[in-house]
């Protein structure tokens, strides 16, 4: 399981929402399952509608 706590630990090198995108994105290729969207990403550029675009981001609808 993603969870996205860890990601953004683990990814200090992120700094933008859009390259949170990509790393989730990446995540999801390597075979990651399911995804907990466990904390709300503090980048600037993050979207009112962050939660959905990353559900949709990993599961491959974006």
């Amino acid at each position: 399981m993603l969870n996205l706590s860890e990601l953004m630990l683990q990814r200090h090198d992120l700094d933008s929402f859009d390259e949170l995108l990509e790393a989730v994105k990446e995540r999801a290729r390597q075979g990651e399952r399911f995804f907990r969207i466990d904390v709300k990403p503090s980048y600037p550029d993050t979207p009112e509608n962050w939660e959905e675009v990353l559900e949709s981001v990993f599961t491959g609808r974006l």
